[in-house]
């Protein structure tokens, strides 16, 4: 039979010295420990200020957790000293696992933010780790936290000659987790100096980004499993039956996972070019692991699976340069004079400041299209540098600058027109 976990509370000690002087020496211990973290923190402030990208994170890490941390310190120090001629030090004892706690809670929602993207689930999931911490503390200033280890670690079963507790598999959910959040901050901050690095293609740096996340992913949590005394042998098994799932049911998944490190090696699609990809145009506003985000003109966005990219057609409007040209129909009456009606044309698409007008092979210019039925067909092509800006408001405006200036010209867009011959009655 297991030794029963001696019961040794915190708190119930802190009240039974309530009336000691010794509270008060420990008191101020605490006093002091605070002063020193605050003027610590006053003093290296300036320098955690500096702008510095390369180490922004570190710097707004240590401005977070900087002054529990420098307390504990100064808390530890202090308790050490006193220790000489005090009888007991239980409000010390009480303030080490508060401020770790304190720190802790503050690590691990700054980690979360620095990691994961601002959005309603991360509030949830910070929350859920304060009240983890804090639970913790809890317990182990009421002296439970010993008692509950002890339960969970009588929760056991047997696997072959591996032992596996309910106590075990917290510790391993909970050191798999913090090595997967340390290796995601690793590969936030890897993927932060690649992406200063302008002289690499962008595509190739994001594909470089994604296969160093994959890679200290794999690795964190090949290093937490044997941590926590797990075994690596005994996931064999289930890493085959993961091989003969990846192999059918997860087929597409793979394909999309794969076909993404292609387009960003090959660099056939990247991000900011204009496509078209089945029968849907627009920007290429991500490329993500598994899907490509393309974002069309009326700002709607469209998942594209990384597979249709490789094994579908796609038009890319901006893959060699990113001049895109724009073509206006405009139909004027047979009797108008087509070198004016001309002339007004590319007087209106030289007034738009996205109009290339400075490149010869790539100036306005206006063709007689087509002899319609109601009028001439005139064609106003023009050429523009920045075709993720939209064409819709361009195009809109141009218009307008032809309308008035025909207006004012005269010159007529003529209404569609039939003509009706009438035969003759038939005689008497």
């Amino acid at each position: 039979m297991a030794n029963p976990v001696p019961f040794d509370n915190l708190l119930t000690r802190l009240v039974a010295d309530s009336q000691d002087v010794v509270l008060m020496w420990q008191t101020g211990v605490l006093l002091m420990a605070a002063l020193a973290a605050w003027g610590a923190m006053r003093f290296i402030t300036p320098y955690l200020e500096r702008p510095d990208p390369l180490w922004s994170a570190g710097r707004a890490g240590i401005r977070r957790v900087g002054f529990p941390l420098v307390m504990l310190l100064g808390v530890l120090i202090g308790r050490a000293i006193v220790e000489n001629w005090l009888v007991n030090t239980h409000l010390l004892n009480l303030a080490v696992p508060l401020l770790l706690s304190l720190a802790g809670v503050r690590l691990v929602v700054y980690a979360l933010r620095y990691v994961f993207e601002p959005h309603a689930s991360l509030r949830a999931w910070e929350r859920s780790a304060a009240w983890l911490i804090w639970g913790a503390f809890a317990l182990h200033v009421t002296a439970l936290l010993p008692r509950i280890q002890a339960a969970m670690e009588a929760l056991s079963f047997q696997s072959g000659s591996h032992r596996f507790s309910l106590w075990l598999l917290f510790q391993a959910a909970a050191v798999i987790v913090t090595a997967v959040i340390a290796a995601l901050i690793l590969a936030r901050l890897v993927e932060r100096r690649l992406m200063g690095v302008t002289q690499m293609n962008l595509s190739l740096r994001m594909a470089l980004s994604k296969a160093v996340r994959t890679v200290l992913l794999i690795v964190a949590v090949l290093v937490a499993l044997p941590a926590v005394g797990i075994d690596l042998t005994v996931l064999s098994v289930f890493g085959g039956a993961l091989g003969v799932g990846i192999g059918f049911g997860l087929q597409k998944v793979a394909s999309n996972y794969i076909s993404g490190f292609i387009i960003l090696l090959d660099r056939s699609v990247r991000i900011g070019d204009l496509v078209t990809i089945d029968n849907k145009y627009g920007e290429v506003s991500q490329i993500n692991t598994r899907y490509t985000l393309l974002r069309s003109p009326d700002g709607t966005e469209s998942i594209i699976p990384n597979e249709m990219l490789i094994a579908q057609a796609v038009i890319n409007h901006s893959l060699t340069q990113p001049h895109v040209r724009i073509a206006m129909a405009v139909q004027v009456a047979y009797d108008t004079d087509l070198e004016r009606a001309e002339a007004l044309m590319l007087e209106a698409a030289r007034s738009q400041a996205r109009v290339i007008v400075d490149e010869p092979d790539r100036l306005p210019r206006v063709y007689l299209k087509d002899f319609a039925d109601n009028g001439i067909v005139l064609e106003l092509g023009v050429w523009i540098r920045d075709p993720g800006a939209g064409q819709g408001s361009l195009r809109s405006d141009i218009n307008w600058a032809i309308w008035r200036r025909f207006k004012a010209a005269g010159i007529d867009i003529p209404f569609p027109q039939r003509v009706v011959h009438m035969a003759a009655p038939p005689a008497g």
